[in-house]
């Protein structure tokens, strides 16, 4: 076997200053790219309190027009009542969410 290398023949391999270049630049779009997702995440998080703040305004609504008599609703009549679920009333205690009078609020 000739071990020679050829004149002019280039071996395919990255550099040391290539693969730095490379990092570099997946370094930067991870700086540009990473505040963008914590604010998406963070939208994400208000429409999801919203959105539970009006499923229990809703259930609240429903409460009161089957029980009508009742001046104040708490979130333990709905679960007595089953109109919030175990895993929604952990939910709406997580986002601190709570009713005054007759209307849920966070």
């Amino acid at each position: 076997m000739n071990n020679t290398k050829k004149i002019g023949q280039k071996q395919s391999a990255f550099t040391l200053i290539e693969a730095t270049v490379v990092l570099f630049i997946i370094g930067l779009l991870m700086l540009l790219i990473l505040p963008n997702l914590t604010q998406q995440k963070d939208k994400a998080q208000q429409t999801h309190a919203r959105a539970m703040v009006a499923t229990v305004q809703t259930q609240v609504d429903l409460f009161l027009n089957d029980h009508p008599h009742q001046d104040k609703v708490s979130l333990d009549d709905l679960a007595k009542e089953n109109y919030l679920t175990k895993e929604q009333i952990d939910k709406v205690k997580a986002l601190k969410i709570s009713i005054q009078g007759h209307e849920a609020k966070i």
